[in-house]
């Protein structure tokens, strides 16, 4: 295989394209051992090795890493090694080795952003921001089910103390204002209104 390009980024690392379509990053050292720079040759056991020994190892540290810092889907664990230049073949041997140990659970992270935000946003907005997170739909239904335990109602009211507006003297500008803020906020057309009679 050639190596069309070698581009150096930061970190004395460097971006390593050959011709079969595949590129992956390593640091100068690796790259030197391997004899690779532009134009040469790099034979398919010396690709394998490097992907044996160290693109998976490093990308099995990188998701390790990600989890460490916060719970993640498994959507967006992809995406965060795909950003980091590992290809879809790597990031699938990286994501079945942690589902071996149960570190990527779907469910728990959805849990867990339910408990967080429960106080402050409606259940829609979660339903949303989970979804965003690539978390499916049903699971995201169970986990509100067993976990989202607010009333919008004092929700809404809490946001409105906090808006500093007086319900009894709002203009009707005001209360179209509030309404669409609220609205915004993932509530009910039945809550808001409920709230603000």
């Amino acid at each position: 295989m050639e190596v069309l390009s070698l581009v150096k980024l930061s970190k004395g690392r460097a971006k390593i394209c050959l011709d079969s379509g595949a590129d992956f990053v390593l640091y100068k050292k690796e790259y030197e051992s391997y004899g690779i720079e532009e134009g040469a040759n790099l034979s398919l056991n010396d690709y394998q090795q490097i992907v044996e020994d160290i693109i998976i190892p490093r990308c099995k540290k990188r998701a390790l890493h990600l989890l460490e810092k916060q719970d993640r889907s498994e959507k967006n664990l992809r995406e965060k090694l795909k950003e980091g230049g590992y290809s879809s073949e790597v990031i699938d041997v990286a994501i079945d080795y942690i589902n071996e140990y149960g570190y990527l659970d779907d469910a728990r992270m959805a849990a867990s952003h339910v408990r967080f935000y429960q106080d402050s946003r409606s259940k829609q907005r979660i339903k949303q921001d989970l979804l965003a997170k690539g978390i499916s739909i049903d699971v995201i239904e169970r986990v509100l089910e067993e976990e989202y335990t607010s009333r919008e109602e004092d929700l809404i009211e809490q946001l409105l103390i906090k808006k500093h507006y007086d319900k009894d003297n709002a203009t009707y500008e005001e209360k179209g204002k509030i309404y669409r803020f609220l609205a915004s906020r993932g509530f009910s057309s039945d809550s808001i209104n409920r709230v603000l009679k």
